[in-house]
């Protein structure tokens, strides 16, 4: 009995110690669970048609696992790493050494042996037989897991790197987001801590042998399914941690760098920003990729003296990019993903955001990929540009920026921008004229603002309307010269102006401007409906005394015109130019 107890002494030691070459430890691949059993068994039954070794276990807290195995671990980690880069397994799999696992309730009806036990047909080794001896076959063993006490004594053994090692895999898995120094304090035991109590072992902060295996080779083989390296793109003058087990690069179009998804689908695209420029500039590609359809207006935004951060979030697209100016040279990146793909972008972007730098003096070479016109203007470098709901005119009215336009413009936005840029909201709307009064997020200060004329009109008098007649098509403003037909509707209302004037949709809300520049009313959308399409040439206008009359009643004073003289057509264009604005409809 003293040498039996000796023995078995012996071998626990030795599983702690050195584990001999024929015994390894015995590791599941744990890909879902579900609370309840009916549940559990339907999503076992289905990766049963996919894999041979599917097994369930009941967990702590009635939980139901579904796993693959056993296997060794260095298989486990082959075939994990292996199935995460086909995406035949949820990204959140992982390799489980069974501690939680108890009582099986997959292959329904099978007798499965507890995972924590070793497997009953390992031979006795204090078994004598006169037969020759079979050779030794690996067994799969479990190692005993340690106390709190040995677990601490073993981690004490530790050397710095592997201290290290144990800090990046919990920052990996978002349980630590400190220094990694190798130093466990208090910040090192809580994130030790979390993670025992999401795998179901008991929360103490000092992470067993065993632990600590199962942490270090989870996170390495997630690391290694997504192909993490420094990439160095010499033409950019970038460097940066790329997963390139996913993205690949595609091709230049400057300024951009364009990395598509390995698997030739939209799942992930990786975006790399090089160009020479100052804070105008970097302000000017703020502006432009907010734009961009692979940018959702929903999400925070964040620009600075020299950097900016976008985020955006939909449900069939994420994009985050960053850009910063050093030295005369812009550089960033934006990665886009679909949301609804199985991908772990929480690892992905902290790997992108930690490496990111910019090396050398030079920026990507607008000569590298030549463009035609209608490349670099229709496509924005192959990046698509989103297109507003719609457009419409508007002109300002104060000097802080405010804006008349249409209420049909504005009535269904999720979000308005002026000339492109500027976010807006609506400040009031009238129902009886259709105005709309826009407030600028920020303080504007316009070159010039609208003055009213409010005198009596002369039938037949020469106007102009000042509009986007083209949306964002042209850079400034069209003005279309007409005349002054009538001071009442069709129909003998009130309020109305009444135009022989051959106008646009994008035209309506720009501003009515006689030949002095003075603003005699708004331009309104094109009457029609009841079986009705009124001749071409023929327009209406929400009257200046209508439109001063409803504003002054909700606390707005117009600024009344005292201009003589007729304006020269450049200079009239000019004028209006100043004063009118583009108004655009998201959605």
């Amino acid at each position: 009995m003293l040498r039996l107890a000796l023995l078995i002494l012996t071998l626990g030691l030795s599983l702690h110690l050195a584990p001999p070459a024929a015994a390894q430890e015995q590791v599941w691949i744990q890909i879902e669970a579900k609370p309840g059993l009916a549940a559990a068994e339907e999503r076992a039954k289905a990766w049963t048609t996919m894999f041979d070794n599917v097994q369930g276990y009941v967990a702590r807290a009635g939980w139901h696992v579904i796993a693959l195995g056993p296997f060794t671990r260095a298989e486990a980690e082959t075939r994990l790493a292996g199935l995460l880069r086909e995406n035949l397994v949820p990204r959140d799999s992982f390799i489980s050494d069974g501690a939680t696992y108890g009582d099986s309730f997959w292959p329904v009806g099978a007798v499965q042996p507890d995972p924590a036990t070793p497997d009953p047909a390992t031979p006795d080794p204090l078994a004598q037989t006169d037969a020759a001896p079979e050779p030794a076959q690996p067994q799969l063993v479990t190692i005993p897991d340690e106390t709190p006490d040995q677990a601490r004594q073993s981690e004490s053994a530790l050397s710095q790197q592997e201290r290290e090692s144990i800090q990046t895999a919990l920052a990996w898995f978002g349980f630590y987001d400190s220094t990694v120094d190798g130093a466990f304090g208090r910040g090192t035991r809580a994130a030790m801590a979390a993670w025992q109590e999401a795998m179901g072992y008991e929360p103490t902060g000092i992470l067993t042998t065993r632990q600590r295996g199962t942490l270090v080779a989870n996170y390495q083989t997630e690391e290694a399914s997504l192909g993490l390296q420094t990439v160095t793109e010499p033409e950019a003058g970038i460097e940066l941690t790329l997963p390139t087990a996913l993205v690949a690069f595609d091709h230049y179009e400057p300024p951009f760098v364009h990395y598509s998804a390995t698997d030739g689908s939209d799942s992930l695209r990786v975006t790399l920003i090089s160009q020479p420029g100052d804070q105008s500039a970097l302000y000017g590609l703020y502006d432009m990729l907010q734009t961009l359809e692979i940018m959702p207006m929903q999400g925070p935004r964040d620009r600075g003296e020299r950097s900016f951060t976008l985020r955006g979030d939909s449900a069939t697209v994420s994009s985050q990019a960053y850009a910063e100016l050093s030295r005369g040279l812009i550089k960033g990146w934006i990665v886009t993903w679909n949301p609804q793909a199985d991908l772990p972008i929480d690892r992905i972007l902290p790997a992108i955001e930690a490496s990111f730098r910019g090396i050398g003096d030079r920026a990507l070479d607008p000569g590298i990929a030549p463009m035609d016109d209608a490349t670099r203007t229709g496509l924005l470098a192959g990046l698509e540009v989103r297109k507003p709901l719609l457009t419409a005119s508007g002109f300002f009215i104060d000097p802080a920026g405010s804006v008349l336009t249409v209420a049909d413009a504005v009535a269904q936005c999720s979000r308005i921008t002026l000339d492109g840029t500027t976010e807006a909201t609506v400040a009031l709307t009238d129902p009886a004229t259709g105005l709309a009064v826009l407030k600028p997020a920020t303080p504007l200060a316009p070159a010039a603002h609208a003055e009213f004329q409010l005198s009596p009109d002369r039938i037949g008098a020469e106007i102009a309307v000042a509009g986007y007649s083209y949306g964002d098509a042209l850079p400034a403003p069209v003005l279309t010269f007409g005349t002054l037909a009538a001071t009442e509707g069709l129909d003998g209302q009130q309020g109305l102006k009444r135009l022989a004037l051959t106008a646009l949709p994008g035209d309506a809300g720009g501003p009515v401007v006689d030949p002095t520049g003075a603003v005699l009313g708004m331009l309104l959308p094109a009457q029609s409906g009841a079986g009705r399409v009124l001749p071409e040439g023929v327009a209406f206008a929400a009257a200046g005394p209508a439109i001063a009359a409803t504003l002054q009643a909700r606390g707005l004073t117009l600024a009344q015109s005292a201009r003589q003289g007729a304006l020269p057509p450049e200079d009239l264009a000019a004028h209006t130019a100043d004063m009118t604005v583009l108004v655009s409809c998201w959605d």
